[in-house]
């Protein structure tokens, strides 16, 4: 089993930046590829980044690629998404997932087993 707690959300101007910080514990997430969703209201869960298990790889949504940075440090068992030049439409709900769904399956959700309990992020114009 794999706890995940997400923690770093908050309320931030348009053009602010913020880094969000996803604490595994339980197993060890060496090995898991690491994928970052968010859901903003009224709207379904979607894809944003993801993150190999060695971290080599990784993959962004077009709407933030360029301005969002997924990273992780396995030694402290902690995967980061750094969001910058933040925009109202990034105002969601962000989540971070693991699996072992393999790099093919990275941008969908139901390819995750273990998920956090999210954190707000809200963008204000």
């Amino acid at each position: 089993q794999v706890q995940l707690v997400e923690s770093g959300g908050g309320l931030v101007q348009a053009g602010g930046s913020l880094r969000l910080s996803c604490a595994a514990s339980g197993r060890t997430v060496s090995s898991y590829q690491i994928g970052w969703f968010r859901q903003a209201p009224g709207k379904e869960r979607e894809f944003v980044a993801a993150i190999s298990w060695g971290g080599s790889s990784t993959d962004y949504a077009d709407s933030v690629k360029g301005r969002f940075t997924i990273s992780r440090v396995n030694a402290q068992n902690t995967v980061y998404l750094q969001m910058n030049s933040l925009k109202p439409e990034d105002t969601a709900v962000y989540y971070c997932a693991a699996d072992q769904p393999g790099w093919a399956y990275r941008r969908l959700e139901n390819k995750y087993d273990y998920w956090g309990q999210g954190t707000q992020v809200t963008v204000s114009s």
